[in-house]
C-alpha cells in the first residue's frame, strides 16, 4: 500500500491549531445559518430578523467551539498516533476518531463512552473507505491507455515478420 502522506500540510504541532481553528470556522458558519433559520422561523411575524440574529449570536460561537473542539482533539490524537506507528495510512484516522469520540463522551460514563468510540471510528473508517473508493474512481481518468487503431485495422490479424 502507498503511503498517502500529505506533504503540503504543517508539521504535526501547527496542524493542530490549523485543523482547530478550520473546524471552529465551519461551525461557527455552519451553526450561524443553521442558528439564524431556527431564530428566524421560531420568532414571530415581523421580529424575524432581530431573532434570527439574537439566536446567531448566542448559539453559532457554542456550535464553533463544539466543532473546533472535535477537530482540535482529532488533530492531536492522528499526530500521537502517526508519532507512535511511525506511518501514515486510514488506520491513523480510524484510530484518531475512535479515540476521540471515547474521549468526548467519557464524562457520560465508560459504557457511553465505549459505544461513541465505537461510532466515531466506523464514521471515520466510511469517511476513510469512501475517499479511497473516490480515489481510485477518479484516478482511472488518468490511466494510460493504448490508442484506439482504425476502423479498418481491429478485426485483422497483423502477420509478425522478423527482419
Amino acid at each position: 500500500m502507498a503511503s498517502s502522506a500529505d506533504h503540503t500540510r504543517d508539521p504535526c504541532p501547527w496542524v493542530i491549531l490549523n485543523d482547530f481553528g478550520g473546524a471552529f470556522s465551519m461551525g461557527a458558519v455552519g451553526g450561524g445559518i443553521w442558528h439564524g433559520i431556527k431564530g428566524a422561523r421560531n420568532s414571530p411575524r415581523g421580529e424575524r430578523l432581530v431573532g434570527a440574529i439574537s439566536t446567531i449570536k448566542a448559539r453559532a460561537p457554542v456550535t464553533g467551539g463544539n466543532f473546533g473542539v472535535w477537530g482540535g482533539m482529532f488533530s492531536t490524537f492522528d499526530c500521537a498516533v502517526k508519532g507512535y506507528r511511525q506511518k501514515e495510512d486510514a488506520w491513523n484516522a480510524i484510530i484518531s476518531g475512535f479515540m476521540t469520540g471515547g474521549c468526548l463522551a467519557a464524562r457520560s460514563g465508560p459504557r457511553s463512552a465505549f459505544g461513541s468510540a465505537v461510532a466515531c471510528g466506523i464514521l471515520l473508517g466510511v469517511f476513510e473507505g469512501v475517499g479511497v473508493v473516490l480515489n481510485r474512481m477518479f484516478s482511472e481518468v488518468n490511466r494510460p491507455m493504448l490508442p484506439q487503431l482504425p476502423e479498418g485495422v481491429q478485426g485483422q490479424s497483423v502477420p509478425i515478420t522478423s527482419s
